[in-house]
């Protein structure tokens, strides 16, 4: 090769392993700062991508977990407030059963019959003030969805990533209902009607919109009839229904409310499904971002190590390059 003055091949090729040396080093140090071997769109563009992708879904699925907890805390609340219902129609019907023995006078009679009404007033008042984040859990009655939060489709929860079926748990409108006394008892025939009416004194009642529905709803479960402003035993009214008949209204709204319980258990168990699903899946898709985007340390230092050392060669290479053309003076 030709000495020249002009043009220092020499130092050129030196530079540029040290240009080269250099930005390996940074590269290396940047992955080692940030951890990510993946930092930029250029280091691997359709890994970029895909980490981009993943990472969404991830956030996504903690979402979807945060939505299947607090879809469970809903229908925790829907259990304890049904159990509360429970309690109270269990013990009005053993007060209608104590009632059907015919061994108590109506002093008796009037005082079971006390207990019952204020027990089916709690009934309706704890039907119409449960509720979770404002949703009614137990006021649904078909045409006050406005007023419950709740559609004709129940409540959706969102428990997956997309749009379809499978990334939702639908709780049926079944178990939103209306608990109340209406509620319960209002669509059990013209036989709860004519206890109702009897009970009543003759007069009609619908159950629907009746105001003092739990005193005639009590006097029907203690065989009493209102006559001129107070209850009386309904021995001397022909044809009379007595207390005991009224156990069979008891038993399909304890029924009732047993049924909703069980369907609320199925989902409870269908959300609990899906929370370990989420965690499973999270955890997987995480490992893979892991192995895709994450930087391997110990790979990461020995390519370091070497570009250090490379650019310290390169630098003292190119020092004695530089001094090449120099030599030139030695021919004059």
């Amino acid at each position: 090769m030709a000495l020249t003055i002009n043009t220092n091949i020499s130092s050129i090729i030196a530079q540029r392993s040290l240009n080269s040396a250099t930005t390996q080093l940074n590269t290396s140090i940047e992955r080692m700062s940030t951890g990510f071997k993946i930092n930029h769109a250029k280091d691997n563009a359709a890994g970029y991508s895909i980490a981009n992708m993943w990472e969404t879904q991830l956030g996504s699925l903690d979402v979807a977990a945060d939505n299947a907890a607090t879809g469970s805390d809903l229908l925790t609340s829907a259990e304890q407030s049904y159990g509360l219902l429970s309690d109270h129609l269990q013990r009005i019907r053993d007060l209608t059963e104590q009632a059907a023995n015919g061994t108590y006078a109506s002093a008796s009679l009037k005082a079971i019959q006390s207990e019952i009404a204020a027990r089916l007033d709690e009934v309706t008042r704890v039907a119409k003030n449960a509720e979770f984040n404002g949703i009614k859990l137990m006021s649904f009655d078909g045409t006050n969805g406005d007023v419950t939060g709740i559609t004709d489709n129940g409540i959706n929860l969102q428990v997956g990533l997309y749009g379809d079926d499978e990334s939702v748990i639908n709780l049926s409108i079944d178990l939103f209902k209306s608990a109340t006394v209406s509620g319960l008892f209002g669509n059990m025939g013209t036989g709860l009607d004519e206890m109702l009416q009897q009970a009543n004194g003759g007069s009609a009642v619908t159950i629907e919109s009746e105001k003092n529905l739990s005193n005639i709803f009590a006097a029907a479960c203690t065989g009493l009839v209102i006559k001129d402003g107070n209850y009386v035993l309904a021995s001397g009214v022909n044809d009379s229904k007595g207390a005991n008949e009224m156990l069979q209204y008891l038993d399909a709204a304890i029924n009732d409310i047993s049924s909703r319980v069980t369907k609320i258990g199925a989902a409870q168990n269908r959300v609990e499904s899906a929370i370990t699903a989420l965690d499973v899946q999270s955890q997987n898709l995480t490992s893979s971002l892991s192995t895709l985007r994450d930087t391997d340390v110990a790979e990461e230092s020995s390519n370091y190590i070497q570009a250090q050392i490379l650019q310290q060669a390169s630098a003292t290479l190119l020092s004695t390059a530089n001094q090449t053309p120099s030599i030139a003076l030695n021919l004059v």
